[in-house]
């Protein structure tokens, strides 16, 4: 049941990214310079999905002074492939013309990444890199969530503009409501997940961790 959370927190939040991304009225600062480096470079947004999550692996394990997470490379390749699967199908089902249509596409995905970042967050295995980066600033920091998240999502926005990524309105929401909306889901999703899976010793430190970062 676990690896079930995990996969299904991991569909949800490649979901919410394409609602984002189809919207066309900007992406989250990471997203768009995968969108940028796809259109300027080539090869798919998935595919440096998984190419990024290799150089930040690599990032986190020299801040964090430990070895690289190697497991976090299924976690990326999983969403590399989510995004490109949700892309395709959105594009040929759901094309999103009118302002209101638009609005309601963004606001639904930016929802839909609070709630599966935060689900698979919690099953503790394999966190996407970008992720991991969170709480590793989190936690050298001593700040929240959602500072760390803002400093991160900063940091990628001047990549993606350098890029000419997909950047608009729905950015600066990304930036200013997307580690506020994790901080927001993470106890919420906390409850659900100790409902279903049993919580050991470990899973509970696992959780006093999370609660010490989101307050």
């Amino acid at each position: 049941m676990k690896y079930a959370i995990y996969v299904g927190g991991i569909l949800l939040l490649t979901l919410g990214i394409a609602l984002t991304i189809q919207s066309n009225l900007g992406a989250s600062p990471f997203d768009a310079l995968l969108v940028g480096l796809s259109l300027n470079v080539g090869l798919s947004v998935g595919s440096w999905e998984i190419i990024l999550a290799c150089v930040l692996i690599c990032g986190n394990a020299l801040l964090s002074k430990q070895k690289p997470e190697v497991l976090g490379l299924l976690t990326a390749f999983i969403t590399g492939l989510g995004i490109d699967l949700w892309l395709f199908l959105l594009h040929n089902w759901a094309p999103f013309e009118m302002c209101y249509s638009k609005l309601c596409c963004f606001g639904i995905g930016l929802i839909i990444i609070g709630v599966g970042t935060s689900a698979y967050l919690h099953t503790n295995f394999a966190p996407i890199p970008i992720d991991r980066l969170t709480l590793i600033i989190q936690k050298l920091t001593k700040t929240n969530l959602f500072l760390s998240r803002t400093f991160i999502y900063l940091t990628f926005l001047l990549a993606a503009m350098l890029l000419n990524g997909p950047i608009g309105v729905g950015t600066l929401l990304t930036v200013f409501l997307g580690g506020m909306l994790l901080n927001f889901f993470m106890p919420i999703t906390q409850k659900a997940v100790n409902f279903i899976l049993p919580t050991s010793h470990t899973s509970k430190n696992h959780i006093k961790d999370h609660k010490r970062s989101i307050t």
